[in-house]
């Protein structure tokens, strides 16, 4: 007989295990499937391009943010934290998958720019480590893998991570054009994320309503001769948190 339910944390991995194998891809037993998939670099995977996100370029171009410390979560080879490494910023990326970083450091070494990578589980590393803040926290594709109740660590990443008047800019599935569109609650009755969640705007605010909207529209789609990535089935977002704010989330990992 099991009475294992003592904490936030043990309620979020039991739940986690509602979806194994698919758990796999955000907790830290993830990296043998990443691995996997970061294996054949020559395969036609859209973001296995050697080029940034066209929002990160358009927010830097504006400057709607600006160099500071940047946190890349899900870097995978590391496009993303190449750029923003390459405009002037304090650079940390994280993955879960060892082929992934080895991928992204090769890159970052080719290309002369320093960035910190980080092997392991953003959540786990940044409540063992917490460090200073960062001024921009990038998502691009991780945010729409996580289960729902995974938004909960995701906030409390946040909460712990990001400085008073630090930015999110994440890309996501956008409803209608890719991803799934069950309810929380089917996820949980067919214990199936279906390749990942799509979301609304209207969801995106309120997941995200402790911050102040910037920015939030569609990628623009960008042809393979582009120097820059875009895809029309995902949205684009900026949000910023206050200069003076307090935490909403738990600190859970």
């Amino acid at each position: 007989m099991d009475r294992n339910i003592r904490t936030v944390d043990d309620v979020l991995r039991l739940l986690d295990g509602l979806f194994a194998p698919e758990a796999d891809r955000w907790t830290a037993n993830g990296a043998p499937w990443w691995d996997g998939f970061y294996a054949d670099r020559s395969r036609p995977v859209p973001f296995f391009v050697s080029k940034p996100d066209e929002n990160l370029a358009s927010l830097v171009d504006r400057g709607l943010i600006k160099p500071g410390r940047a946190l890349d979560l899900g870097c995978g080879p590391g496009r993303n934290a190449l750029y923003l490494a390459s405009m002037g910023f304090e650079v940390d990326a994280v993955d879960l998958s060892p082929a992934a970083i080895a991928w992204a450091g090769s890159r970052a070494e080719e290309a002369g720019v320093d960035v910190r990578f980080r092997c392991g589980d953003a959540f786990g590393l940044l409540a063992a480590e917490p460090g200073l803040p960062y001024d921009l926290i990038y998502d691009s594709g991780c945010f729409h893998h996580l289960p729902p109740h995974r938004r909960i660590s995701y906030r409390a990443l946040l909460d712990r991570a990001l400085a008073p008047g630090g930015h999110l800019a994440l890309t996501c599935f956008a409803a209608g054009a890719m991803g799934s569109e069950l309810s929380d609650r089917e996820f949980y009755d067919q214990s199936r994320l279906h390749g990942g969640l799509a979301y609304t705007p209207e969801a995106l605010r309120w997941v995200f309503s402790d911050l102040a909207e910037i920015e939030l529209r569609r990628m623009r789609d960008e042809p393979s001769e582009s120097p820059l990535f875009g895809e029309p089935f995902l949205w684009t977002a900026l949000f910023r948190r206050a200069a003076t704010q307090r935490s909403t989330a738990s600190a859970v990992s």
